[in-house]
Parts: structure tokens; sequence; C-alpha cells
């Protein structure tokens, strides 16, 4: 066979399927003997097909009129097949790639690097036949076979981006001279209205303007008609991504992943759903090069995500038109000929269309929008499945990882930011996973949760925000725990992020119609701590405090209905909102219950907070006996039902320094 190869030369090019596949099996054989030899006839069939590929077209194929060598020259037979058909070898290739003999894989590797290095082929128009396989490689346990695969890949992806950026570099060409030509046809309209214009002049400008459209001028670039089908490859790249125990394959795809962000984004954006399903787990990863990759997939998707038009502005309407500019320009004068231009225009605007599909948009000329026509198509272009991207984040609530989690709450929060109308609705699936979200053991993960909570009850109804309460507080009935141990944290996350007053308001409407005695009584001592010491909760202490205006009132009406589940929350609000009385008057009633080693603990708690600089104003109204006498009265009633402890000695302690000033107040004048 080396022989017959060697005195045919590109002849055996017409059975190059049939010898490949032989080598192929033989790469592999365990002979050493019938290895080396065909070792030697691949090297052979290599020098052959690098020589003769792309141009030799078999003696068989010629017409009978030539003789010799003219019957080998394609560029004067332009019209017949060549001997070796790229096409006709792929679905071969596409058989034999999922090899696992490392010999066979070397041999395949050795041949698409060959086959790829021939630029009148364009192997990297088939890439998506054989690519799925070739990343298997990388896995490959022989150290050769990764490098020399590795080396394959990294020539392919430099290869795309040579291509991108030659069609990229023909657009803005072509952008440029529909600007010139814009500016010439305004000179003219403008000239038009002369009365001293020639006809002649105007004859000559028209075919100047009809000289420019003809492309005939333009020099070819290689690779410019290459066509890259970036949708199978990012579906071959993102099923990779879900193979996590393949790292080096991960790693790649990553890197083709991100890659092409830079490439063709509007082409990655329908497939961010998997891509985040795979992509936000990895980010968890112990290898550090594969936590660096997902980390910066994650970091260009979410940019190029965020610079997308959002809802508010794709609602408006169009803007009034305007010169064209960035990607629009060279669309809308294409499209606007299409039906008076003959057939070579028509063959230019789908090449122009077909750029346009390939090319990588910046943001910004995503976001260019000139015409409704042009909107239109940027929405086609651009559309992120919101619904699927939800899900797929949803589902990473259960992921082991906090990383991940909270990841993946950060993406909610963007895309709920971006286009809230189209995600997380309170009567949808995803609502009930964020409640349960807040039992997450990582504080990161439920600070999150909460600002996204938060986030969706801004911009909601009041529906939905009593709705968010009401859920809240079943959750906290059926989950003591969580009540105990995040109950300050949860509550004073959403003080940060929304209103306190409206969320306490909200929350002691829903607790006075809470049946369940017991609970209702935690929390709303678990509601008065925080409203007593939380930085967050200032503005309602101070409100609370001024009873003389119709606010202070009406929040003081509204808490004081369900803090009444709780008798020491109740004398605590009391004391908070300086009515004195009031407190004295259910002092009163304090005798005549059953003090539990509960309500003593938490009048214990209560003293030790009157010590804090949350009451200092009422530390200092002890001063004033005359104008707070029930203030006195309530210290003391406090004193009375505390047993000797350290909050006893503690307030009367407090009490004893000022009682001289007492005395003084109450001895007789004469």
């Amino acid at each position: 066979m080396y022989n017959i190869a060697k005195v045919a030369k590109g002849e055996i090019l017409v059975y190059f399927n049939s010898i490949f596949d032989q080598l192929c099996k033989l790469g592999a054989d365990s002979e050493l003997s019938v290895k080396n030899g065909a070792e030697l006839l691949d090297r052979l069939v290599k020098d052959i097909v690098s020589e003769s590929a792309a141009s030799y077209v078999s003696i068989l194929e010629a017409p009978p009129e030539f003789d010799g060598d003219d019957k080998v020259s394609l560029g004067e037979n332009s019209h017949l097949p060549t001997a070796f058909s790229l096409p006709r070898f792929i679905p071969l290739l596409k058989e034999r790639i999922w090899v696992i003999n490392p010999f066979t894989r070397q041999f395949l590797v050795g041949w698409i690097t060959l086959l790829d290095s021939i630029p009148d082929l364009e192997l990297v128009t088939y890439l998506p036949d054989f690519l799925g396989g070739l990343l298997k490689f990388l896995s490959d346990q022989n150290s050769d076979v990764r490098v020399a695969t590795q080396t394959c890949l990294d020539k392919f992806l430099n290869e795309i981006k040579r291509i991108a950026r030659i069609k990229k570099g023909i657009l803005e060409s072509k952008r440029s001279k529909e600007g010139a030509k814009r500016k010439r046809q305004d000179s003219i309209d403008s000239e038009s209205i002369n009365p001293d214009f020639e006809e002649g002049d105007e004859l000559d400008s028209n075919a100047a303007l009809d000289d420019d459209d003809d492309g005939s001028g333009e020099d070819w670039i290689p690779g410019q008609d290459v066509e890259i089908n970036y949708k199978e490859i990012l579906q071959i790249l993102t099923a990779t991504l879900d193979s996590p125990l393949e790292e080096d394959c991960l790693l790649e795809s990553l890197r083709w992943v991100v890659e092409f962000l830079d490439i063709c984004p509007e082409e990655v954006l329908p497939f961010t759903p998997k891509i985040l399903a795979h992509m936000l787990p990895a980010m968890a990863s112990t290898k550090e090069t594969i936590h660096q990759a997902a980390t910066r997939v994650n970091t260009c998707l979410m940019d190029y995500v965020v610079s997308l038009s959002d809802d508010s502005e794709l609602s408006q309407p169009p803007p009034p038109a305007q010169p064209p500019q960035h990607l629009s320009t060279s669309r809308l004068p294409v499209l606007g000929e299409k039906g008076t231009e003959g057939n070579n225009s028509n063959r230019a605007s789908l090449s122009s269309s077909r750029d346009l599909d390939l090319r990588s948009p910046t943001p910004a000329q995503s976001r260019s929008i000139s015409t409704p026509a042009d909107i239109n198509i940027t929405q086609t272009q651009a559309d992120l499945d919101y619904a699927a991207a939800v899900n797929s984040l949803t589902l990473l609530f259960l992921n082991d990882h906090e990383a991940t989690r909270v990841a993946a709450l950060t993406w909610l929060i963007m895309l709920h930011r971006k286009a809230p109308r189209k995600v997380l609705a309170f009567n949808d699936g995803t609502f009930p996973a964020l409640l349960k979200t807040l039992s997450d053991p990582s504080d990161a993960v439920v600070t999150k949760d909460l600002q996204l909570l938060s986030q969706i009850s801004r911009n909601t109804e009041d529906d939905y925000f009593a709705n968010f309460m009401v859920n809240l507080l079943q959750l906290f009935s059926t989950d003591r725990k969580l009540l105990e141990t995040r109950g300050n944290l949860i509550i004073r996350q959403l003080c940060l992020s929304l209103s306190p007053e409206r969320i306490y308001r909200t929350l002691a409407d829903c607790i006075e119609k809470e049946e369940d005695v017991e609970f209702a009584s935690i929390m709303v001592q678990n509601l008065n701590n925080n409203l007593i010491t939380a930085p967050q909760l200032a503005d309602v202490r101070k409100r609370l405090r001024n009873l003389e205006t119709k606010d202070g009132q009406t929040l003081f009406v509204a808490l004081f209905r369900s803090w009444c589940y709780n008798a020491v929350a109740t004398f605590s609000l009391c004391l908070l909102a300086q009515a004195y009385e009031q407190a004295y008057n259910l002092l009163q009633i304090f005798g005549e219950l059953d003090m539990t080693v509960n309500m003593l603990i938490q009048v214990d708690k209560l003293v030790q907070l009157i010590e804090s600089p949350v009451f200092t104003y009422l530390r200092l109204q002890l001063l004033e006996p005359e104008k707070y006498p029930y203030l006195y009265k309530c210290m003391y009633g406090i004193l009375m039902l505390l047993p000797q402890s350290s909050a006893f000695a503690a307030l009367k302690n407090r009490l004893n320094s000022v009682s001289s000033i007492g005395y003084l107040h109450a001895a007789p004048r004469t």
C-alpha cells in the first residue's frame, strides 16, 4: 500500500476514507512491526493530503478531452469535484472520535491538526461534529494525548477568534462606507434645490453612488466566508460542563465559553440557564484553576446580561428616528435596499445579515436603537429565557456549597432588578423556596435571600407584602428553632432593606389575628427586643416617643394591640413611648398574674435594657419626679416584682442615686 500511494499520490485520495479507517485500526495494533508500517504509510498519506487535498481532481472525474497534468488543475476545472471530500470524510471522523485507545486518539488528533492546517478545507466549519469527542481526549491518561489535544483545541479557538475579527472588520468597513454614501446622498439632496444645479452633475453623482454599491472592488480576505455554527458548539460545551469529574474537560469548556462571550455574546445568551446550572457549582470547586475559570465566566456573563436593555427600556416607545449608529447602521440600508436592488444587492444583503449574526457586538452596540424595526431585531437576537434561568438558579438552593447558593441568589437579585415583571412572582414556585432558604445554615445565604425578598416586596403591591409577612410568620410558627436562632437576623435585615415601620405595622396586624397565643407571645417578645435594641429601628423608636403627633399615636395603638399577647413587652412599649401612666396601670395587672419564670426572666432583661443607651432619656427623667411621677412608680413597681438578684441590685442602686431628689421634691414647702 505504501508503494502504491507513493506512485499514485493524489489518486489515492479517492479512497481516503477506506485508507484512513484501516490506518486508524492498525495504529492501535499490538504487533510492533504492524504499527511501525502503519505509521510509515500514515506519514506518506499525510504528505499527499497536505499537498493535494484542497485541489486535486482525479483522472476518473476529468473530462475526456483533457489528459496529463491538465486533468489535475482545479483552477481550470473548478466545477469538477476534488478527489478528497471533507463532507464525505466527516461522518467517519465523527464515528471514530469516541474511541478510548490512546494510540488511536493520538492518531486522530494528528489528522485533525493536519486537516485544520490546510486553509482551503476550512475544517473549523465541521467542528461541532467532533468537538465533543475531542474534549474527552483531555481526560486521557496519556499525557502526550492531552498535550496534543490541548494544542489542537487552542488552534481551533484562535481560528474562530480570527474569523470573528475578520467579519467584524468587514462589517465596520461596510458601515463606514454606508456613512460616506449617506453623506454624499445628503449633499446631493441639498444641492438638488439649487436652480444652478445641472442635470448631468446629478447623473454623475448617482453613477458614483452606484459604483459604491458594487462590491467587486473589495479584496477577498481568507476566512470572511467561513461559517461557524456557534449554536451547536455551545450545545456541546454546555453538555461538557455537566461532567464535573472530568476536570480538564470542564476547564476547557469554561475557557471556550468565556471566549465566546467576547466573540458572540448574543449566541451564548440562550444557553444561560444551562450554563448557570453547571457553572455556579464549579465556582465552589476545590481546584483553584476551575474556581477561577468559573468565576470569570460568571462575571463576564453577568456583565453581558446587565448590559442588555431591561423591561423599562423595552416597554417605552421608540425614540424619534436619528442618524443610525453602531450596529444598526449597516442593517437598515441593506434591508431597505433589498426590494429595489438587483441580484447582486440581494446577495450582499444576505451576506451582510449572515455577518451580523456571527459577529461579536459590544454591549453598547447591542443597545444601539434607531428605529422600531431595529428594536424588534435586537429583542429577537438578545433574548434571555428568564423562566428557565430562574428555575435553574432555584434548583441550586439545594447545592451543598455555600458559594454556589450565594451566587445563585446574587443572580436572582440581578435578574429581578433587571426584569421584575418576568422574575419571581408570589404565586410561582420560587417564593416558597426563598422562604425555605431562610433556614439555611449560612448567614451569608440568609442575608442574600432576605435582600432578594426585600427587593421583591419593594417592587410589588401591598397585597404581596402582606402575604410575605403572613408566610414569614407561618414559617416562624412551624420552625421555632429558626425564630430562636435567626429571628433577630431576619427582622433586622428586612428592616435594613424595607420600611421598618411598615414591617412592624404589618406584623402587628398579622399577630393580632394569631390563634396560637403561645407563638404570638414569643413573636412579640422577639419583635420588642429588636424594637428596643436594633439600630435599624431608631426612627421607629423616635416616632413612638412622640405621642403628641398623630403618627406616633397611630403607631403606638397599632403595636399595642398585638403587644398585649406579652405582658412584659407591652410594659416595655409603654416605657419606650413614655406612656408612664399606662405602664403603671399595667403593673397593677401584673399583681393579679402568676409571675412565671419566663416573665421574671423578661423583667430581668428589661432592667438590663433600662441601663442601655436606648433608655438614657428615661434615666434622665428620673431627675424630674414632679414632671414624671408615674415613672417613679413604674421603676419601684418593677423593683417590687423582682426577686433578690443582680437585676434587683442594679435597679435599686439606680433609684437610690436619685432618691434624695425625690425626697427634696416630696418635702412640704414653708
